[in-house]
């Protein structure tokens, strides 16, 4: 054994050792370089930016917020069945997953700042339908909320949650239980709905959740899923086997702009698909009450404290508090007129109006609505030569009906807010004034379409323009 103060001897010189080739590394990793080269030109969204005549970007930067809020308002606007009576059950993922910060503040915060968002939302929307909220935390399923037809409820539950934080594993297979306790005797007239916002990628489940899904089926109850993190294969297998193989109820976020539009899109009711034993349609009973102020406090029906302000059911003269309500007493579902009014848009929706080229954009010059100024058309030599530069001119929109031009903003309003043509509506109130009442009334089909916008460009929408000539 040597001594260890003995020097070391190599046995050859360094450039007898056998070397690592990096030849090939070197290779690799100049090729990923350019591929994020590549990929970085790609997303370097300044260069769509271009000058106007004025040197700013101000035009590009307005034409960029345009497209993005025309965006919004280019959907299928088919008249479809759909189920105005929806009963919902909302489950929340309060797991650990949810304190990631990938989306801002964090997930959890986020999730609770659009639910509230939701809430409201989904009451403007279907103001005849009902919701409830559960969470999952700790392995078990927590009821924040109980079925019920006032937002207000919902938002005080989801206001106690902010307080506290994420903490244990999910458990799907309880709130999936639990939920679908809730719906089992929602009435067969309405929908039987869940949205899950999920943001964990497993789940601790006590039993097999796969009897669970098929009982979900059993009952006719659909599942929408919003993914914080990525697909899961449990999730895809519910929202498959509830949606009869439809994937698209199944989502994953993006941003967090992409979770406000998934969150958003459930508002919407869902198109009623017909079924191999579909039964006839039948009439449903409503009282529509009027609200009443007596002079002595008295005990409401629908929690059993005094009020002197309220509502007398049309069958029992039972007094509840707000409006929608099912009767506590006879069970009649109590509601008003303008309910009804809020909901039939989405039976018909206004149709979408279209963009108007330039060699058109000469028969206005301001916003029929708002009365906005347009900008000036161009002279012809400084049109665009482009076609498709030509079919996206500058801040015009017409309806197909009544032909009138509105500006976007009123476009967005209009289908978002009113869901009404403001120049169809204007026509009809000239034509009344003028006592044109002769008029040969159009089928029922017809009528439906004219008074929502949803009648096609054609005969009609030329007698709608010799009407409103100024």
């Amino acid at each position: 054994m040597p001594a260890s103060g003995d020097e070391y001897v190599a046995d050859g010189t360094d450039d007898d050792l056998p070397r690592a080739s990096t030849r090939g590394r070197s290779a690799a990793r100049r090729a990923n370089a350019r591929e994020s080269a590549q990929s970085f030109e790609v997303t370097r969204t300044w260069d769509l930016l271009v000058e106007g005549a004025d040197g700013t970007i101000t035009g590009a930067v307005e034409g960029l917020l345009e497209a993005g809020k025309r965006k919004r308002l280019l959907k299928d606007t088919t008249p479809l069945q759909r189920g105005i009576i929806r009963h919902l059950i909302l489950i929340l993922d309060m797991s650990l997953s949810m304190n990631e910060k990938d989306l801002r503040p964090t997930r959890y915060l986020l999730t609770l700042s659009y639910t509230e968002s939701f809430i409201r939302e989904f009451f403007e929307q279907n103001p005849i339908s009902q919701l409830g909220i559960i969470g999952m935390r700790d392995g078990i399923a927590v009821r924040i909320s109980d079925m019920s037809g006032n937002p207000t409820s919902h938002l005080a539950a989801i206001q106690k949650y902010r307080k506290e934080e994420p903490k244990g594993n999910p458990s799907l297979e309880n709130a999936l239980e639990m939920a679908r306790a809730g719906l089992f005797h929602a009435p067969s007239h309405g929908t039987r709905e869940i949205l899950l916002v999920f943001g964990a990628l497993h789940t601790s489940d006590p039993g097999d959740i796969h009897n669970t899904i098929n009982s979900l089926v059993h009952d006719k109850i659909r599942a929408t899923v919003i993914g914080l993190a990525a697909q899961v294969a449990i999730c895809a297998e519910l929202v498959s086997k509830t949606n009869d193989g439809d994937l698209s109820p199944y989502g994953v976020v993006l941003h967090e702009q992409h979770f406000r539009e998934l969150y958003m899109a459930v508002t919407t009711p869902p198109i009623t698909h017909d079924g191999a034993n579909k039964t006839a349609s039948s009439l449903l009973m409503m009282g529509f009450p009027s609200r009443t102020v007596e002079g002595h406090p008295s005990l409401c029906a629908c929690h059993a404290t005094p009020r002197r302000d309220g509502y007398l059911c049309s069958r029992c003269s039972a007094k509840v508090c707000s409006l929608p309500s099912e009767c506590p007493v006879c069970g009649l579902t109590l509601i008003l007129s303008t309910h009804l009014a809020r909901s039939y848009h989405h039976l018909f929706p206004l149709v979408n109006w279209l963009e108007v080229p330039w060699s058109k954009a000469y028969r206005s010059t301001a916003c029929f609505a708002c009365l906005k100024h347009f900008p000036p058309v161009p002279k012809p030599s400084q049109l665009p030569t482009s076609t498709a530069r030509e079919q996206r001119p500058g801040h015009r929109y017409e309806c197909p009906v009544c032909r009138r031009h509105f500006c976007i903003d009123c476009d967005l309003f209009a289908h978002e807010v009113v869901h009404n043509c403001p120049g169809c509506q204007s026509a009809k109130i000239q034509t009344s004034l003028m006592g044109e009442t002769e008029m040969p009334a159009p089928d029922r089909g017809e009528a439906d379409g004219e008074r929502n916008g949803t009648q096609q460009a054609g005969t009609e929408g030329q007698d709608w323009n010799r009407m409103n000539v100024d």
